[in-house]
């Protein structure tokens, strides 16, 4: 009943002959690894988009996906306390949406610490985040929002939070595992240092996701959010009514 019910919902969203791509991909990935049985068609469809609808690019990568998925998450998800030294750092709250209904992160650069990092746990921190922004996204279905946005605040950045090989992992994590998820991040107070750093990570920006980062200038703050953020969405301390409440490195999820 379920199965019938996604298939009359993707026949009336979108496409035709892309839903028809999507069945190709299935057909293909399926082929060579069975477990894509558990992927519904809105994923596929993300994989394909990721890859400008090129069946062969979009299983290589879907394939990948789903060899790196239970080993990442051998339980299905990675609860808050198993990346504990990254949560109590408070540097990302997953609070609010934009105005196209996109589960909002507020990240805070100033507040990440590479030197008392661990790369690996950090990485599952990062797959733990995106996982629990996508949970805020609603089911999949007919025009329904499959996006986050970001607010990066950079004020008091320096090199002591530069962390280029934390960057470059969490960038390959998204844009490998989790394809067409982002759709906007505003970079903030953005001090004249980070750019050295940007211009090392931006080559391993694929050109779609590049068009994605907007770096916003001090004049135009207050513009920029507000015409993409509704006030009661909007942090306080953009000059919001969202107050931001720090993660609990205990939560389940």
């Amino acid at each position: 009943m379920a199965e019938r019910q996604q298939q009359q919902q993707v026949a009336s969203d979108g496409d035709a002959a892309e839903w028809k791509q999507v069945a190709e991909l299935r057909a293909v990935t399926q082929a060579q690894d069975p477990s894509c049985k558990e992927e519904d068609d809105y994923t596929l469809r993300r994989f394909l988009r990721a890859r400008d609808h090129n069946i062969g690019k979009a299983s290589a990568m879907l394939l990948k996906y789903l060899k790196w998925k239970p080993t990442a998450k051998p339980h299905g998800a990675i609860p808050a306390s198993e990346v504990a030294r990254e949560v109590a750092q408070a540097k990302l709250c997953l609070q609010g949406y934009d105005r196209e209904g996109r589960p909002l992160i507020y990240g805070f650069g100033a507040r990440h610490h590479p030197a008392r990092r661990d790369l690996e746990e950090f990485k599952r921190y990062v797959v733990h985040v995106l996982d629990a922004t996508v949970a805020r996204l609603p089911p999949p279905g007919p025009g329904r929002q499959e996006k986050f946005a970001a607010v990066a605040d950079l004020k008091g950045w320096g090199y002591a939070n530069c962390d280029i090989r934390g960057y470059l992992a969490a960038l390959d994590i998204m844009q490998n595992y989790y394809p067409e998820r982002l759709g906007r991040v505003f970079l903030v107070h953005v001090p004249y240092v980070f750019m050295a750093a940007w211009k090392i990570v931006y080559p391993f920006i694929d050109d779609n996701t590049k068009k994605k980062f907007v770096f916003v200038a001090d004049k135009d703050l207050d513009r920029t959010l507000r015409e993409a953020i509704d006030d009661s969405q909007l942090a306080e301390i953009y000059g919001g009514k969202l107050k931001l409440v720090e993660p609990a490195a205990d939560d389940s999820n």
